[in-house]
């Protein structure tokens, strides 16, 4: 393992640590102990000889509009939130004020001005927080990006695909990889959801690693990649359907001390002439996947009929 593998490392389990504190309420010296105890051993456990950098665990890029209009929806809340509990104060001291026993008809007066003038701030919040709603709802509608994964998704898939029939310049020598996460639903149930979008953000960030900037990535649903490779042939794209399948096989995640070992199953077609629409495409590559899986997964079958 070389040097920056080691810093990397270091930083991913600082950073599952914090992690690991800010999600629970109250935290202990004897949970910290025993956190940097199961990291250890994790470490120990691990064949450094087999292990890349543990900078692929990290999420290569951030679909940033979405995440400031997010926080811009979560600033503007707290801001109405604490309007209405500033204004129902105001309120209840405008109520004493009037009280027979005092005689404040100018400050009741200033406080009712106040009221009126944090109503009107509270209602432009509100309709911020509409507009702003709105606008990330649309963009999660038309968006090309899968939100998670940072890679294209399977609305993308449909309009390159469509593109590519329409076109017979773009038919020549493309190939499709269909990829599948073994056994995601039994991690899900061991380590939780959380676990389980940590694993899909590292496949994907693998893929994106060690593919070309020709290829394209999609996320086609669930814990399932499709890959189309242009402008290879067949032994060519055999080497990169093996070659992604030995780089997750030989990977593992840490997260929260425990190292996770996660293998695929990848079925790998080729477009053909006799291909009509993009389903036939999908259901060949499919084909090739089921193969995978039924002769015990981790592995890669080729269907080009």
């Amino acid at each position: 393992m070389h040097k920056n593998d080691i810093k990397a490392l270091v930083e991913q389990l600082y950073d599952n640590l914090i992690e690991h504190i800010d999600s629970n309420e109250s935290y202990s010296k004897e949970q910290l102990l025993e956190h940097i105890h199961r990291a250890s051993e994790a470490i120990i456990a691990m064949d450094l000889k087999s292990v890349g950098s543990i900078e692929e665990t990290k999420q290569a890029y951030k679909d940033s509009y979405k995440d400031i209009a997010k926080r811009s929806l979560d600033s503007y809340s707290f801001t109405s939130e604490k309007f209405e509990e500033i204004s129902k104060m105001h309120q209840a001291t405008i109520e004493e004020c009037n009280s027979p026993h005092i005689d404040l008809s100018s400050l009741s007066q200033k406080f009712s001005e106040i009221q009126s003038h944090m109503s009107d701030e509270i209602s432009r919040a509100n309709n911020i927080i509409t507009e702003l709603t709105r606008k990330v709802a649309i963009l999660e509608q038309t968006s090309n990006i899968d939100p998670l994964t940072k890679v294209l998704n399977r609305r993308s898939l449909s309009t390159h695909l469509g593109t590519i029939f329409s076109n017979e310049t773009f038919r020549s020598n493309l190939h499709m990889i269909m990829l599948d996460i073994d056994d995601f639903k039994q991690i899900n149930d061991n380590y939780g959801h959380i676990t389980g979008d940590k694993i899909l953000i590292f496949v994907a960030s693998l893929l994106k690693k060690t593919l070309r900037d020709s290829d394209k990535i999609f996320r086609y649903g669930g814990e399932e990649f499709i890959i189309i490779l242009n402008r290879n042939e067949d032994e060519e794209a055999r080497l990169v359907a093996d070659r992604i399948l030995k780089l997750i096989r030989n990977n593992r995640l840490i997260y929260l001390g425990e190292t996770i070992n996660i293998t695929a199953s990848i079925g790998l077609t080729r477009l053909l002439k006799s291909d009509k629409t993009q389903e036939d495409l999908l259901q060949r590559a499919d084909k090739a996947l089921y193969k995978s899986k039924s002769d015990g997964k981790n592995r890669l079958s080729e269907v080009y009929e």
